[in-house]
């Protein structure tokens, strides 16, 4: 399971973690990911000088405003952790292999 942890330090909630949080979540339930990223709060991560602070499991992540924290969570956890599960979905494969019968 994957986790994402989102600072909540004083610096961190002033410039908006608590967005963050609220947005994370609405993404993980959007995708039907909840079951499969643990979303989760910590105190100072001790970047206060550098932006709002989270990290994607151990990897941590810095993020301008909360509009660029989405977009890296949507990039760096969604897409990757989403699998297609049967979708009607236009795919493309190139040269596919349709035969015609006769």
């Amino acid at each position: 399971m994957m986790t994402v942890t989102v600072c909540v330090g004083s610096s961190c909630h002033i410039k908006g973690s608590r967005k963050i949080i609220l947005r994370f979540n609405e993404l993980l339930k959007e995708y039907g990911l909840e079951e499969r990223i643990e979303l989760q709060g910590s105190f100072c991560m001790e970047r206060c000088g550098e932006g709002l602070n989270w990290q994607i499991d151990e990897q941590p992540v810095t993020s301008s405003s909360v509009e660029e924290a989405i977009q890296t969570f949507t990039e760096k956890v969604l897409q990757p952790s989403a699998e297609p599960q049967g979708s009607a979905g236009s795919t493309k494969t190139g040269g596919g292999s349709a035969e015609a019968s006769e």
